[in-house]
C-alpha cells in the first residue's frame, strides 16, 4: 500500500524480455536501501511491483503480461524515468491518499497548460472509468496522488502545483502520452455497492 507522495525519480537501466512476452527492468534509485530490498513492493509510476532482486542504488522487477496490458510499462526504455514510492510502513505518515499500485487503465494527456506557477492537465479516459473519476475525489496518475478539479464526460482535470511538477516525471510529460491511472478505491466500493443494488 502506498501514498502517491513520490519518494524518488528513478531511471530504467535496462529492459530485458522474457519468455511468454514477460520482461525483467533494472532500476536505478537514490531511495534508501532498506525501503526496495528483495521481496518488498515498490510503486513505480502507480504500478505495484515486487523487486526480485536489490543491490545499493539498483532494484529489479519482473513484470507480467497483465500488468504490461494494463500499464505504460511497453513505452520504458533504458534512461526513461519513472516516479518511485516505497510501500507504507506502521506508523508512516498518510500525506497522500491511499495508492495500491493496481492500475485501472491509462489516461490520455489532451492538453498541459501554464496558470500562473502552476500547471493544469487535462486527461481522457475510457468511458467505462469515467464514472469512478469526481470533482475534488482523489485520482493516481503515474503514482501521485492528484486531486480531481473538474469533470466533463471522460475528460478531467488536475492542477499541479510547482514542487510536484519538479520532483515527478510529469514535468517530461507531453499531449498525447499516456499515463497510469488508479481510480480511488471509496469509488470503486461505492460503484460496487450501487451495482448490487440494482440486482
Amino acid at each position: 500500500m502506498f501514498t502517491g507522495l513520490v519518494r524518488d525519480i528513478g531511471v530504467i537501466d535496462s529492459v530485458e524480455n522474457r519468455d511468454g512476452g514477460e520482461k525483467r527492468i533494472t532500476v536505478s534509485t537514490g531511495m534508501p536501501y532498506d525501503s526496495y530490498t528483495a521481496s518488498a513492493s515498490v510503486c513505480c509510476s502507480g504500478i505495484c511491483l515486487t523487486v526480485t532482486r536489490a543491490d545499493i542504488g539498483h532494484f529489479q522487477v519482473d513484470v507480467s503480461r497483465e500488468t504490461l496490458s494494463k500499464t505504460n510499462i511497453s513505452m520504458w526504455t533504458e534512461g526513461s524515468k519513472i516516479n518511485l514510492e516505497p510501500s507504507l510502513r506502521m506508523g508512516d505518515e498518510l500525506g497522500g491518499h491511499l495508492v495500491f499500485g493496481h492500475v485501472d487503465t491509462q489516461a490520455v494527456i489532451k492538453s498541459i497548460r501554464e496558470d500562473g506557477e502552476s500547471w493544469r492537465i487535462s486527461l481522457e479516459v475510457d468511458d467505462e472509468y469515467s464514472g469512478f473519476i469526481a470533482q475534488k475525489g482523489s485520482i493516481a496518475l503515474n503514482g501521485i496522488s492528484l486531486t480531481v478539479n473538474e469533470v466533463d464526460g471522460n475528460v478531467f482535470g488536475v492542477n499541479i502545483i510547482p514542487y510536484t511538477w519538479e520532483h515527478t516525471t510529469l514535468s517530461g510529460n507531453k499531449e498525447g502520452d499516456k499515463v497510469n491511472l488508479e481510480v480511488d478505491m471509496l469509488a470503486r466500493y461505492v460503484a460496487r455497492a450501487l451495482e448490487a443494488q440494482k440486482k
